[in-house]
């Protein structure tokens, strides 16, 4: 029991969010250098060499240079066994980030140093705020011109009502730029610039106290200006408490620059002592503890054709409880089948390493021969219980679709059911219509593009989207009470169906959700839908 306890308590699970190009994928490479896990980091489509970020592995990633699906990255370092889930940054892609946060334990926030709080941090942050997970924030970018420090920390307060702790103070931006105070140890740690995509670099660091060599390594005007921000800080910032940091209540704030690896370890080594073990998780016979229970996990995202050659599905679940060992036998409830799991592996990016165990905090990929939901849960067999289940957001774009040669079905309809049990996009048919009329439903319009790339990549079928008009979906809550094909709605209302057969409205006009509960007495709607 004690080998179980200690692996897994050098487990360390997080997220890592941002909005799209804070220099988030930049921040994973440089984690995966310092633990040896690659030589040299990829570049993201539009720089100077023609490799691409390691985590991003779909082709129409490369050929756009953004993440459009998470991807689960494993390191050692310093005796910590580090899983990274690597986030879509785009905002058409939130609704992957949020069944990715479900998985994490804790989420490492990425801002752009000259641009402060964006939109889609903004959202995603409310996530992390929702399941009280603890955030840190790493200030990307200081080798360009930022805005000012003061007003970075009041931007994160105001915008995402989180108080920050600043770990370390930036001295400088841009060209003057000179390094970072560490407030913990009272040293300024010097930046001189680094070859791109190495770990390797002059760092010095210089005790507050020994006033000459520093005055002499920063400049007179930067020791000023260090020495009056340091009086402000003591005076103005929230005292660093580790109880409210795990609680979610505050950020502690780091500064650096992913590119030119200036402040990444020293992020890295103070995240690692400040970020907790596997944590609990509610299931519905209460919090089932990562040490003292047996094995067990939940399915967060099911992604189809990762590996061209094999056109298959791999099904990725966080382990919550005890040890994994590929020989045993588990038992996936909700399918309430005991099995083995097939071909469990580690996932790097596209390249995967089959394991034959694994412990709470990682997340094992498994091959999935269409069985598996998100937000189901395998355990051993002797218990049973199920994980709270993850939430589906509800699409607010929708579009026809219609397949153009018809002698193509059969790939059309298993292309389109695939890539929806992937979750990324929705899929509803007219009432009574079977698959003949089907219409898609996204989070956001980019995942229409995906859609019709993945279908004529993968599956060879080209497809012809219609947009409709709506902009608002209800499921009906009491189906069993009401008659469906009875209800009185408005002109603007279309009845569907989800694949289970579940009836939903869609509607153009907000307005017209209020009117069609008030003709419908007892009628109950909802905006989520369940896994």
């Amino acid at each position: 029991m004690s080998n179980i306890k200690d692996e897994i308590n050098r487990r360390r699970t997080f997220a890592i969010i941002s909005h799209p190009d804070a220099g988030k994928t930049t921040l994973t490479e440089k984690f995966l250098l310092y633990g040896g896990a690659i030589n040299l980091a990829g570049s993201v489509k539009g720089k100077a060499t023609a490799r691409h970020a390691v985590s991003d592995w779909m082709e129409i990633e490369k050929e756009r240079g953004i993440s459009v699906t998470s991807s689960v990255l494993q390191f050692e370092y310093d005796n910590f066994c580090i899983n990274i889930l690597d986030t879509p940054g785009h905002q058409d892609f939130s609704e992957d980030t949020y069944r990715t946060l479900m998985a994490a334990d804790s989420a490492v926030m990425v801002i752009d140093a000259s641009k402060g709080v964006e939109a889609q941090t903004r959202k995603l942050f409310k996530v992390c705020v929702m399941r009280h997970i603890p955030i840190f924030t790493f200030i990307n970018k200081m080798d360009r011109d930022a805005n000012d420090t003061f007003d970075l920390l009041d931007d994160i307060e105001k915008e995402l009502g989180i108080e920050t702790c600043p770990v370390n103070w930036p001295i400088g931006s841009g060209k003057g730029f000179k390094g970072v105070f560490d407030r913990n140890r009272q040293t300024v740690v010097t930046f001189s610039d680094t070859q791109k995509g190495t770990k390797e670099g002059e760092t010095k660091e210089i005790s507050l106290q020994d006033k000459e060599e520093l005055i002499a390594e920063i400049g007179q005007a930067a020791y000023d200006k260090l020495s009056d921000e340091i009086e402000l800080l003591d005076g103005a910032s929230a005292e660093f408490d580790l109880e409210q940091v795990q609680a979610g209540n505050l950020t502690p704030v780091f500064f650096g620059s992913a590119l030119t690896n200036f402040g990444v370890e020293i992020f890295l080594k103070y995240f690692l002592e400040m970020t907790t073990t596997p944590l609990p998780r509610k299931a519905d016979i209460g919090i089932i503890d990562p040490v003292e229970n047996e094995f067990s996990a939940f399915v967060f995202k099911i992604q189809a054709n990762m590996n061209k050659a094999h056109r298959d599905r791999v099904a990725f679940m966080r382990i919550c409880s005890g040890k994994f060992d590929a020989s045993m036998e588990v038992k996936h409830v909700q399918g309430g089948k005991v099995m083995r799991l097939s071909q469990p592996q580690q996932i790097m990016a596209d390249e995967r390493k089959i394991l034959s165990e694994a412990y709470a905090g990682d997340i094992i990929g498994v091959f999935d021969p269409g069985i598996f939901s998100i937000g189901d849960t395998v355990c051993s067999p002797k218990q049973q219980f199920s994980y709270e289940g993850i939430p589906t957001f509800a699409p607010e774009h929708f579009a026809r679709v219609r397949q153009i040669d018809t002698m193509k079905r059969k790939q059309f309809v298993k292309g389109i059911s695939q890539i929806a049990q992937e979750g990324a996009i929705q899929i509803f048919q007219e009432m009574n219509s079977g698959m003949e009329e089907i219409i898609v439903g996204v989070v956001g319009v980019l995942q229409f593009d995906v859609l019709k790339y993945r279908l004529e990549n993968e599956y060879n079928v080209e497809i012809r989207l219609e947009n409709l008009p709506y902009e608002h979906i209800r499921w009906i809550e009491n189906k069993e009470e009401v008659d469906v094909a009875k209800l009185t709605g408005t002109s603007d209302m279309k009845k569907i169906q989800d694949l289970k057969g579940n009836p939903l409205l869609l509607f153009i006009n907000q307005w017209s959700i209020g009117m069609t509960l008030d003709r419908n007495k007892g009628l109950v709607l909802s905006e989520f839908g369940r896994n």
